[in-house]
């Protein structure tokens, strides 16, 4: 099982404690880890890769969102690379960070008739991936990493998110 140093904080209500968090995000992370170096040749810096992990709210990921992306609004999951990447290159020892929102993936959840953790998984799983350089804003990087997630997310047992729908 691919190794990572995980720095996580809960910042907010309504998530698990931070020990049952790190073990949780160490478990999805790891997996996808293992996947990307076993199976699609992803290199990672030795002896380990540092991530921040942020469990917060709906406000404070709408502040975040409005500071660095201009937008004004609460959204799921917000990636910040410490490095720039391109998808497969080696990354730096520190690959950024993940802030992630209790109340937007709760409500997600809810919407998609998922479990709470199974969307979360998810979301971990398309954050880290924006880490390694990743992105879905054109039709053809959208279907690599929905590819990659849907490919990730079933080493966890867990169906493909995307099942009949056109790329993001």
């Amino acid at each position: 099982m691919r190794e990572f140093d995980y720095q996580v904080s809960r910042e907010a209500d309504g998530w698990p404690n931070e020990e049952a968090l790190e073990a949780f995000v160490a478990r999805v992370i790891s997996a996808a880890g293992d996947y990307l170096a076993e199976v699609e040749g992803q290199p990672f810096p030795q002896p380990v890769s540092e991530l921040s992990l942020v469990f917060a709210d709906d406000a404070t990921i709408r502040d975040i969102n409005a500071e660095w992306r201009d937008r004004d609004s609460a959204t799921n999951v917000l990636s910040f690379p410490a490095f720039p990447v391109a998808p497969g290159e080696m990354p730096g020892p520190m690959l950024g960070d993940i802030v992630i929102a209790f109340e937007t993936v709760a409500r997600e959840a809810e919407a998609l008739e998922k479990s709470f953790d199974d969307h979360l998984t998810h979301l971990l799983v398309h954050g880290f991936l924006h880490l390694l350089g990743y992105d879905h804003i054109e039709n053809d990087e959208a279907e690599v990493m929905e590819g990659l997630e849907t490919r990730i997310l079933a080493t966890l047992d867990l169906s493909d998110p995307y099942q009949g729908s056109d790329p993001l």
